[in-house]
C-alpha cells in the first residue's frame, strides 16, 4: 500500500511548547482564536489547530461549549498516583 501523503507539515517541537504554555498561563480565559492572538511569537492558525487537535487528544486540554481553551493536565497528580504503585502497561 502507498503511503499516505500527509497535506501539512507537523509543528515544531518549539511550537507545541510555546502554545502550551500559553495554554497554562492563560487557561479558562480566552477563547481559541483569542489565544492564537496572545502567543508571543506569529505561527499560521492552521499549525495552532493542529497543535491544539494534538494536545486535547493527549488529554492536555479541552475545549468548552464556547471555544474556550482549558488546561487539565497536572504532572505533580500524575506523579502521585505512580507513586502509589500504581502500574502502566
Amino acid at each position: 500500500m502507498p503511503k499516505e501523503k500527509i497535506k501539512y507539515h507537523s509543528p515544531k517541537l518549539e511550537s507545541i511548547l510555546m502554545v502550551e504554555n500559553a495554554i497554562k498561563k492563560y487557561s479558562s480565559q480566552y477563547t481559541i482564536y483569542q489565544l492564537w492572538k496572545k502567543i508571543p511569537k506569529k505561527m499560521m492558525y492552521q499549525t495552532y489547530k493542529i497543535i491544539l487537535e494534538y494536545l486535547e487528544e493527549s488529554s492536555k486540554i479541552i475545549i468548552d461549549k464556547d471555544n474556550i481553551v482549558i488546561w487539565i493536565y497536572d504532572k505533580k497528580n500524575i506523579s502521585k498516583i505512580l507513586s502509589l504503585g500504581v502500574k502502566l502497561r
